[in-house]
This record gives C-alpha cells, sequence and structure tokens, in this order.
C-alpha cells in the first residue's frame, strides 16, 4: 500500500478544499492510496467545520493533519509556516515513509522539493498555474518596486527548480503544458506534465439536481414569468473577472431584447454591481442579485437561457482553468465567454458549448448576441453535459491522478 503525504497550503475548511482537494483524494484513496493530509485553516472557518471535514476525511481513512494559518506580518507569516510545514512533513515520514509527496501549488512546493533531496521521496509538482506571474498580472505585486521584484524572481527560480526537479507536475491546461515544455531553460524536455483541469461535481451541477420547488419560489421572488431572456453569472467578481465588460455585453443584449434580465449568482454586495451599472444607464430593474448556497446553485442556474463569463486574457491566464465552465456545462447550459485563456477556446467551440468573444468591443457583443437570439444556432443541451463529461469529470480527473501516482511509483518519467 503506497503512503501519500498531500501538502496544501489552503484550508479543507474552505470552500476550494472542499470542492478541490478533498473529492480528488477521497477517489484516489478507494483505488488503495494512504493518504496523509497536512493543510492550514483559518481559525474561524477551523471552528466551524472541523467536525464535519474531520468526520468526512476519516470515512476515507484520511489522516488529516490540520496547521493554524498565520495571516500577520506579511511574507514572514508565509516563511514561519512554510517552516512549520516543513518540521511537521518531515517528522512525518520519519514514522510512515511516504513513497509521493504531493504539492499543491508552490509554497508547498518547497517542502515537497526538501523531502525528495533528503528522503529521496517521489515530488508531484501540482502547479495549479502560473503563481509568480498571476501576482504580477493582478497588480497584487508592482515590479516597479524593489521589495516586489525581488520576491517576483526569487519564486520564478524557485519554478524553475520544482519544474526541473519534480518527477511530474501537474497542469490545469494544456496551454499550459505548451508552454512549460516550450522553456529551453529546464533541462531534460519534455518534462513529464499530465493536464487534469478543476473538475466539478457533475452529479451536482445537473439539471436532475434542480429542485423544482425552489424553482418556482425563485420565478415568484424575481418576477419571472418564463418568456424573459435571462443571462447568468456564477461566483466572485475579483481581480479575474471584467465586470464592465460583461456589463457593456449585457447592455448590447437589451437593445435587442428590452426584457432581459442579469442574474447574478453571488456572494458580492449588489451594491457593487448596480453602481457600475447605473454608470452605464443600465437600469437597476434589469438585475437579480442573490447569494445561493452550494447545493442550491444548479436550481438558480436552471433559470437563466445563457451564461456569461469574461476573465482578463493576461499570460498567466494561460494556466487556469475556470471550474464554473464545467458547472454550467454540466447543466446543459451555453455560454458566452472571451478567448485567451487557458483551453477556454477550444471547449467552447470545439465541443460547440457556446460563444467565443475575440474582443472586448460592441461589434464583437452584437455578434454574439445575433447568433444567441438566432433561430438558426441551436445548441444541444445533451451536448454540453457529454462535452462536460468527457473534460471535467471528476471520475477522470482522479483516474488521470492514479495514471501519475503509478507512474511515479514504477519510477517512470
Amino acid at each position: 500500500m503506497s503512503q501519500v503525504l498531500y501538502l496544501s497550503y489552503d484550508g479543507m475548511t474552505d470552500p476550494l478544499g472542499q470542492s478541490q482537494v478533498i473529492p480528488y483524494i477521497e477517489g484516489l484513496s478507494k483505488l488503495g492510496y494512504e493518504f496523509t493530509l497536512i493543510s492550514f485553516e483559518k481559525p474561524e472557518r477551523f471552528e466551524k467545520f472541523s467536525k464535519e471535514i474531520s468526520e468526512r476525511l476519516k470515512r476515507s481513512n484520511i489522516d488529516w493533519v490540520p496547521l493554524t494559518y498565520t495571516k500577520k506580518p506579511p511574507v514572514l507569516s508565509t516563511v514561519y509556516d512554510l517552516w512549520r510545514m516543513q518540521k511537521k512533513a518531515f517528522a512525518l515520514h520519519v514514522e510512515k515513509n511516504f513513497s509521493i509527496v504531493h504539492c499543491r501549488s508552490y509554497i508547498s512546493a518547497f517542502v515537497g522539493l526538501a523531502m525528495k533531496r533528503k528522503f529521496g521521496t517521489k515530488f508531484l509538482f501540482d502547479m495549479r498555474g502560473f503563481y509568480a506571474d498571476e501576482r504580477v498580472d493582478g497588480k497584487i505585486w508592482s515590479l516597479s518596486n524593489p521589495l516586489y521584484k525581488t520576491i517576483f524572481n526569487f519564486f520564478k527560480q524557485k519554478e524553475e527548480a520544482f519544474l526541473t526537479e519534480a518527477d511530474y507536475t501537474i497542469s490545469l491546461t494544456l496551454a499550459g503544458k505548451k508552454i512549460l515544455q516550450a522553456r529551453n531553460e529546464i533541462p531534460n524536455q519534455p518534462i513529464p506534465i499530465q493536464v487534469i483541469p478543476c473538475c466539478a461535481d457533475l452529479d451536482l451541477f445537473a439539471q436532475r439536481s434542480v429542485d423544482e420547488k425552489l424553482k418556482r419560489e425563485l420565478r415568484q421572488k424575481f418576477q419571472l414569468t418564463g418568456n424573459e431572456f435571462v443571462l447568468s453569472y456564477l461566483g466572485s467578481i475579483g481581480t479575474w473577472y471584467m465586470l464592465d465588460e460583461m456589463l457593456d455585453f449585457f447592455k448590447c443584449l437589451l437593445e435587442k431584447r428590452p426584457d432581459a434580465k442579469f442574474l447574478f449568482i453571488t456572494n458580492e454586495q449588489p451594491q457593487n454591481i448596480l453602481s457600475k451599472a447605473g454608470q452605464k444607464n443600465i437600469p437597476e430593474t434589469a438585475f437579480l442579485i442573490s447569494a445561493a448556497k452550494h447545493h442550491e446553485v444548479p436550481t438558480f442556474l436552471s433559470l437563466s437561457n445563457w451564461n456569461l463569463f469574461f476573465i482578463l486574457p493576461v499570460f498567466s491566464k494561460q494556466a487556469s482553468s475556470p471550474t464554473k465552465q464545467g458547472e454550467i456545462m454540466g447543466m446543459g447550459i451555453p455560454h458566452v465567454c472571451n478567448a485567451g485563456v487557458g483551453d477556454v477556446d477550444g471547449i467552447t467551440e470545439g465541443l460547440q458549448s457556446g460563444i467565443l468573444v475575440r474582443e472586448f468591443s460592441a461589434s464583437a457583443y452584437q455578434s454574439a448576441i445575433e447568433k444567441i437570439l438566432s433561430d438558426k444556432i441551436n445548441f444541444n443541451s445533451e451536448k454540453i453535459v457529454a462535452a462536460a463529461d468527457e473534460v471535467y469529470s471528476l471520475a477522470k480527473g482522479v483516474q488521470k491522478y492514479a495514471q501519475v501516482y503509478e507512474a511515479l511509483i514504477r519510477g517512470e518519467r
């Protein structure tokens, strides 16, 4: 039985841990791998959800070792947490003799690389994106600031070491894999990379999960007759999602369909959306804005005819896989999105799951809207669901991880 140490700087009591870590290791546990999981938990969430998460992990015989996340001071707190992660990982290895150290993202990879060098364990670098480039593209690190430029250069050097010495690397996108394998400064190219996108819970995100009673209540609450055109947006609006451009698109839609509604399924404060809409002279009455519990999201989505998401098309986003795309496709709902982000282009056009906007302009929006409202283009919900299963199935994601684990144990690159 192979012992695997899974290292995550994200918490398992966080939504991300529950959707993008636990389901995978639960699936891999069923295939016979024995997991020890180190994660960093935020105190308030740990107090609220630790019992539930602990019981869930115990059911899969996953040995969970939660450590407290340190928030302040910046940088030093991360260094301190990294030291604690490594100390705990080394101690556990003496006890359990891990075959594989599975490192989620860059912070954990520092420990995975140290363990490979010290103990000879297999190092799996599950990179999750281009971390340092994301910090710059997201304007979190300004390269004009000498401190941040030093930190950026440090992480890029470490990234090269991780990619060079990892026994296997996981990329969320084929686009990201191509970029990594074209880097001449990394020896032994092509380095072994498996592409596994952010998989979706396609048992939940399916039409069969729609609560018809709740759907009737929502129609009444939002005063929907069933004849309106409803465009939906799912998730938070932060660094990467282009609210201004999405509102511009909706304004163009209103010119063709004055009865259209824009449904935001989000925890954002409504005023953050409505204030920007007001600046564009879009009436508040055109918006439906509501938070939803995770299990309610499919029902909220089912109110919509189409979904929309625009993501900032910067370099680092070539390595990004938006989870929402798989969730929307699982519902059989076609979507409008922009080009230049990860594998979104190929999934949207190649698998006929929606319409791709190639520039942020009124003419591009009008062209897409004409296609949406035209009787000539009919997106097939069943085909969209089948495409979601092909790309975003959790079972297939687990199987891909298992193939990597097997290759590591056999000593293959």
